[in-house]
């Protein structure tokens, strides 16, 4: 039997609303109420220049959307000119962008714009590793909600960058039944019937488990998704079988705990169909990039 063609993902999008605002926000941090005294005390107001925004190591592209947003925001008249696209595989000193235009705004926005380009892409070389230690499985590794305050939809959007995939992005958008609400509703399936009775049909169903005589009460009530937190790999493995044997699979199982650059491969063995992960987000090292004027 031929194998059914996957579809096309297309590339993850930011809001340039949301960009805009965070953006402002940096440069007003940034600037503070007297701007850049020392291009101002030692530049010409009317000096000009070109520089370059290039990699220092090898990594996965995020964040360019940002980067041109900080430039502009000092000077329109800046010319931002794309040589790579977020999501992009980059090798050492590879040129990113050209800024030409005034010397004194290149110079304003070019913490911000390193900044946001920095951290971006190292999260999206960070996840692209997670993903790339399970890519022989069927699993695909996720972000959480522990993200930098005012940065998730940034954080998310590098975590798709790099090949992963987005878990909620507040307690708005999903139901995720959690221990602490286990104990106060009073059990797992209650929990459950609560939470279907409540939510639109449009709202997805998750409930987190630690045992597994919890998931078979969970798997009863046939939630959407099933989070296994904490499990040991035989767990998990487990979970996955009683799972096919008495829904079919069509239950997802995600795994969540001790997961990290090590463990995830063996993790995703287990034929669970997620993994989360806070260290995409949290732990992930930046990415070097730099910005140099070109002299002529």
């Amino acid at each position: 039997m031929a194998r059914k063609k996957q579809p096309e993902i297309l590339p993850p999008h930011l809001s340039p609303v949301l960009v805009e605002e965070a953006v402002r926000a940096a440069l007003l941090e940034d600037l503070g109420r007297a701007g850049d005294i020392t291009s101002n005390a030692t530049i010409p107001a009317s000096a000009r220049a070109k520089a370059v925004l290039a990699t220092r190591e090898a990594g996965i592209l995020s964040g360019l959307d940002l980067a041109e947003a900080a430039f502009r925001a000092i000077d329109p008249a800046l010319k931002f000119k794309r040589l790579a696209a977020d999501g992009e595989t980059l090798r050492v000193k590879q040129k990113v962008a050209t800024i030409e235009g005034n010397a004194r705004a290149i110079l304003a926005a070019e913490r911000v714009a390193l900044n946001y380009l920095m951290r971006m892409s190292g999260i999206a070389t960070y996840t692209a590793r997670f993903q790339q230690h399970i890519a022989h499985t069927a699993a695909r590794v996720c972000c959480t909600r522990k993200t930098i305050p005012g940065h998730r939809a940034f954080d998310k959007y590098a975590v798709k960058c790099g090949g992963g995939s987005n878990h909620r992005f507040g307690l708005d958008d999903a139901v995720l039944i959690k221990d602490n609400h286990i104990a106060v509703a009073g059990g797992v399936a209650l929990a459950i019937e609560r939470a279907r009775a409540y939510a639109g049909h449009l709202v997805r169903i998750e409930v987190e488990v630690d045992t597994l005589k919890q998931f078979a009460e969970a798997l009863a009530a046939r939630p959407d998704v099933v989070l296994l937190d904490n499990m040991t790999n035989g767990q998990l493995a487990e979970a996955v079988t009683l799972n096919r044997r008495d829904n079919g699979g069509t239950v997802k199982l995600e795994a969540s705990g001790n997961v990290n650059i090590d463990t995830v491969a063996a993790i995703a063995e287990t034929g669970v169909d997620y993994i989360s992960t806070s260290k995409i987000t949290m732990a992930a090292p930046t990415l070097d990039l730099g910005l140099d004027i070109v002299i002529r």
